[in-house]
């Protein structure tokens, strides 16, 4: 087997970014970038028609592409991986909004040193709670394998960039453990080093009580608990011979999902359907058109019919609430 290339921060170590109506914490996101990777690529999926901050980045280090739809998270990452340079060794994942420490990427790195690390992933920090999004954090090394880490801030070797595409039927939740689940089917390791801390939003993070304990519950537009409950479903059904105890999580996770949102959510009405919807399409493997963006291109079943990438273009499907999701009349 070849040796994998050595990773040098600064020379061989680019940054896919992807972004959707970013506001103006994109230009520190790419500048904390620059300062650890030779090339950051911007993969914007904000609708044509709307304005983007991405229109403002122009250091030469930097390549934008106005895709003028929402592809999602899978689509947006393997536009972007096209246009990697020739000489990357390895990838740094970015979203639009978690700026990256000093010296977080360079900690990265050094576990790829290992030649048995594929992805080296940092801590996804809430900096408003000042806690770890990951609840049972506390009972990991301080470098630890993991089955699947997030996208933002994991760096990734570039032979499997080039090997597993992102999953675009996924549009956006579980598209990072898809590919790690791919990652690791081929022996790599998947290691997150406690010490490195990412400050990350992973949606509206608010403090509830039920009686005494306090609870930390993430809110989502509605088309987010769709997206969460479907494919982790399909996520799971894919993977059931090789994990056949992921599906026992998964019960418990959406469980626990439906269970915080009909007890905290303030617009349940319309967030409590989502996931029922949700788990009804993960159990059929197909897409409510409601529940995608206004302005989204999405090609795979939707309603009971494949559509082009072309064809599936919603943003004439109605009117939409807050949420994005489609208003029925």
């Amino acid at each position: 087997m070849t040796a994998p290339s050595p990773v040098v921060v600064g020379v061989n170590v680019s940054a896919l970014l992807t972004a959707y109506h970013p506001d103006e914490r994109l230009l520190a996101v790419v500048e904390s970038a620059l300062a650890s990777c030779a090339r950051v690529i911007v993969a914007d999926n904000t609708p044509s028609g709307s304005v983007s901050l991405a229109g403002k980045l122009d250091d030469p280090r930097v390549t934008v592409l106005s895709i003028g739809c929402n592809l999602g998270l899978g689509g947006a990452l393997n536009l972007a991986a096209r246009e990697l340079p020739a000489d990357t060794a390895a990838v740094l994942l970015m979203d639009q909004d978690s700026v990256l420490p000093e010296g977080l990427v360079e900690g990265l790195a050094a576990h790829l040193a290992d030649p048995t690390i594929g992805i080296a992933a940092p801590t996804p920090w809430d900096a408003v709670h000042e806690t770890h999004h990951n609840t049972f954090a506390g009972l990991h090394s301080q470098v630890s394998d993991r089955r699947a880490v997030i996208t933002s801030g994991m760096l990734v070797r570039r032979t499997f960039i080039d090997q597993f595409p992102f999953r675009e039927d996924l549009f956006n939740d579980f598209v990072d453990i898809a590919f790690c689940v791919k990652v690791r089917e081929t022996g790599a390791r998947i290691v997150q080093d406690l010490s490195l801390l990412l400050p990350h939003s992973m949606g509206d993070r608010r403090e509830h009580r039920l009686g005494p304990v306090k609870v930390l519950v993430t809110h989502y537009p509605a088309f987010r608990h769709y997206w969460i409950a479907r494919n982790g479903l399909v996520l799971n059904w894919d993977n059931i011979r090789r994990h056949p105890l992921s599906h026992g999580s998964t019960i418990i996770f959406l469980a626990r999902k439906l269970t915080a949102t009909t007890l905290w959510e303030p617009k349940r009405r319309t967030h409590v359907p989502a996931l029922l919807r949700g788990i009804r399409d993960g159990l059929l493997r197909r897409v409510s058109r409601q529940y995608l963006p206004a302005g989204t291109r999405y090609a795979g079943v939707i309603d009971g019919s494949a559509e082009t990438p072309t064809s599936a273009a919603t943003g004439s499907a109605g009117p939409r609430d807050a949420d994005g999701a489609v208003i029925q009349q």
